[in-house]
């Protein structure tokens, strides 16, 4: 039984030296051809995309507030009675539609009265008119003294002053009788009215019977930075920049419009110069004072190298990529970029198309470091299946 234990003993001192040594040549920490790193590193786990080449849209986004077009507030020209209100709060109307009428009874009767001067001062004027004729015809035969004839004369363009005022008396209360009908100047949206039927307003008043928004078409106001102001004078030149607005979360598109104009002077308190777009929101999607995000389609990059945005680190040197050779080892290249979108970014100068660069797990990298890709298999020399073969292959213990 000493003998038997002595031995048992001894297996397993064996055992675990060859089980150690096994695991310091091979395994996963050692500097064989298990290691797949430099001085023993573990390789690294990367994510690789290729360079390639696209088209990238140059834009422009900056904060809007949808202005109207027009906002009326629609005061009666006349003062009276309200007899009807011909809209319903919210309703859209056209340019020229009754909104209101006012008790056109006053006004018809100031019409009749300047109808009726107007007939008695023509009556006078004719009359005035054959008393100079005969006047005339007693000068040529000197049966009248000139000085009657002059003054004859000179009654005639009196009442042809005071026609012609009563002319002008009829022409205004025919135009105070149409304006008794209240119409929309422009056409659009009304909102809540201010007044009911039977109220007296007052011609001009400051509260008005509705205010009438013009909504298509609608202009966005934003701001701009004041060193866009010549990219943007110069394309706008160029042709008709097309404008995007979007709702809040910058994931709904609300409408499609074109850029309009640059105020003339610049805010100097925030460096920026106000901007309008106009749209035609045929939807109703855009609302007066609503906020927006607004994107100008400046110009667009032909031909442009792209890779994903997390490709491009910045580092102490200015901006750079990990690069993958063929032999699966990484390399640093600095690069240039340009213009970006919300998932690439293009590189100017530094990078061509074709080139595998590290988009995931390079802060982990060093020049020169071996890297494994997702599709890569996992070695298994000197791993644990060998440490399960050799462990098969020795006798138990009791043999």
């Amino acid at each position: 039984m000493v003998l038997v234990a002595i031995a048992a003993a001894i297996w397993l001192a064996v055992g675990l030296a060859q089980r150690s040594a096994s695991g310091g040549a091979g395994g996963p920490g050692g500097g064989g051809p298990g290691g797949g790193g430099r001085g023993g590193r573990p390789s690294t786990t990367v994510g690789v995309a290729t360079a390639t080449t696209a088209d990238i849209p140059i834009t422009l986004d900056a904060l809007g507030t949808v202005t109207p077009a027009a906002t009326v507030t629609v005061s009666p020209q006349v003062s009276g009675t309200i007899t009807q209100i011909l809209f319903r709060e919210g309703q859209m109307v056209r340019k020229g539609q009754v909104l209101a009428v006012i008790d056109p009874r006053p006004l018809q009767m100031a019409l009749l009265q300047a109808q009726g001067a107007l007939t008695r001062d023509d009556a006078q004027l004719a009359n005035a008119r054959l008393l100079l004729a005969r006047d005339r015809t007693l000068l040529a035969q000197d049966s009248i003294a000139r000085q009657d004839v002059d003054t004859q004369a000179a009654l005639v363009r009196q009442l042809e002053g005071t026609v012609t005022t009563d002319q002008a008396q009829v022409g205004a209360a025919r135009l105070n009788l149409g304006f008794s009908r209240v119409i929309a100047p422009v056409a659009g949206r009304v909102g809540l009215r201010v007044v009911d039927v039977g109220n007296y307003i007052g011609a001009g008043a400051a509260g008005g019977i509705v205010v009438l928004t013009a909504i298509a078409p609608i202009d966005v106001e934003f701001t701009v930075p004041q060193d866009e102001v010549p990219r943007i004078q110069t394309q706008s030149g160029q042709g008709v920049l097309p404008v995007t607005a979007f709702d809040r979360t910058k994931t709904l598109v609300l409408d499609q419009g074109v850029f309009s104009t640059l105020d003339n002077q610049v805010d100097t308190t925030t460096g920026t110069i106000r901007a309008k777009a106009r749209f035609a929101n045929a939807g109703g999607k855009l609302f007066p004072s609503q906020f927006v995000n607004v994107r100008v389609s400046l110009q667009t990059l032909k031909g442009a190298v792209v890779v994903p945005v997390s490709a491009v680190r910045t580092g102490a040197n200015g901006d750079f990529v990990w690069t993958l050779k063929p032999d699966k080892t990484v390399t640093q290249g600095k690069v240039v970029r340009g213009p970006a979108t919300a998932t690439t970014v293009s590189i100017v100068q530094g990078l061509r198309p074709g080139e595998r660069v590290i988009t995931e797990g390079g802060d982990r990298l060093t020049e020169g470091a071996h890297v494994t890709l997702p599709g890569d298999k996992p070695q298994t020399g000197g791993g644990a299946s060998g440490q399960r073969h050799r462990r098969a292959a020795q006798p138990p213990a009791g043999g």
